[in-house]
This record gives structure tokens, sequence and C-alpha cells, in this order.
């Protein structure tokens, strides 16, 4: 592996470890917004608010799965980059490369659509009100 290679999937592995932070935020978030729909749902007595509250309550499940199916992808690759880190042939590096394009256009989807998921929440939140 060329000393460019090596310097790229150390890039990639800080890009992991920024990743994790960011997903273990996600999830704080999460859990965070599935309270204040539960506090919520507590005070209100609008039956109208229900059936949002269960389609929030749906997404809400639903960035949870996906952050843990993303945390899972990128531990798996951490530990394939670091265990290979010396050893890569160029195929593995190719690899490497795709999979890491993909985990990082998954991260950016992720962040633009829990940023709408919670912004759509405190608009009907406000507007319940």
């Amino acid at each position: 592996m060329s000393s460019q290679e090596k310097i790229r999937v150390q890039h990639f592995l800080h890009e992991y470890q920024t990743w994790e932070r960011m997903l273990d935020f996600f999830k704080l978030e999460n859990a965070f917004l599935k309270t204040r729909l539960a506090e919520f749902l507590d005070d209100d007595k609008n039956d109208n608010f229900l059936q949002l509250a269960e389609n929030f309550q749906t997404q809400f499940i639903q960035k949870d799965e996906l952050i843990n199916d993303l945390k899972a992808d990128i531990i798996k690759m951490e530990a394939t980059a670091m265990k290979k880190k010396a050893t890569y042939d160029k195929i593995s590096f190719i690899t490497i490369e795709r999979i890491q394009k993909k985990l990082r256009n998954e991260m950016e989807q992720l962040e633009r659509d829990f940023l709408i998921l919670k912004n759509e929440f405190n608009k009907c939140i406000v507007s319940a009100l």
C-alpha cells in the first residue's frame, strides 16, 4: 500500500469515529424526542393528535433501527480497516473506498432526514398547543 493510501485509510478511521459520535448523538436526541412525545400525549387529550403521534413514534423507532444498523456497519468497517491497515492490496483498498463512500452517503442522508423529522415534530407540537 502506498503512503497516500495509508493516509487515506487513517482518514477513514477518523471518519468512522466521527460517525460513531454522530450516531450516539442522534440516538440520544431520538430518545429525547420520544420522551417529549410521551409527555405531550400525557398532557394532551386531543384525539386528532393521536394519529400524528403514532406516525412520529413509528418514525422514531425506524430511526433507532437505522442508527443501530449504520453503527454496526461502521464498527465492522473500522475493525476491518484497523486489522488490515498495513497489508491492503489494491483490490481491498478499492473495496474499502467504495464502502466508505456508501457509508458517507448514508450518514449524510440520515443527518438530513433526522433534521427534517425533528423540525416536523417540533412544528407539529407547537401547532397542537
